[in-house]
């Protein structure tokens, strides 16, 4: 199994990237279109696309699914997803066109999976400032 990370364009935080993922793929559903389909979609499968928000990993949605569909943009991989993101431990990432594959094995925990790096307990606005220099 693999995994994905991917640029949430246009998204300034979870809630933004939920409500344009209901918007373009209706109530109760939610995925992502790729330009291209990833060779290795059948490994892909029950793994996850990590969501980079502010050059951070901050959230990931389980891929049920991948397909090339019509779109109103034209021929495009349709990746379908389980609503609702789900934050994970953030995590500095530079921003990529496109997507990029991730092994199961550098993906970051969930944020209810226990604590991590004691980022918890510091001030978001701080976290945001210390990841952005590279130094949690």
């Amino acid at each position: 199994m693999l995994h994905l990370t991917k640029v949430a364009a246009g998204c300034r935080d979870i809630e933004t990237l939920a409500a344009q993922q209901a918007h373009w793929w209706g109530a109760g559903r939610a995925g992502a279109h790729t330009r291209f389909m990833p060779k290795q979609a059948e490994a892909l499968i029950g793994g996850s696309i990590f969501w980079i928000i502010g050059h951070r990993l901050v959230a990931r949605q389980t891929i049920i699914s991948i397909a090339m569909a019509t779109t109103p943009w034209g021929e495009k991989c349709a990746i379908e997803l389980v609503p609702g993101p789900v934050t994970v431990q953030p995590r500095p990432c530079r921003a990529h066109q496109g997507w990029r594959y991730m092994n199961p094995a550098d993906a970051p925990p969930d944020m209810d999976a226990g604590p991590g790096d004691d980022s918890e307990a510091l001030p978001a606005g701080m976290v945001r400032e210390l990841q952005s220099l590279w130094l949690l």
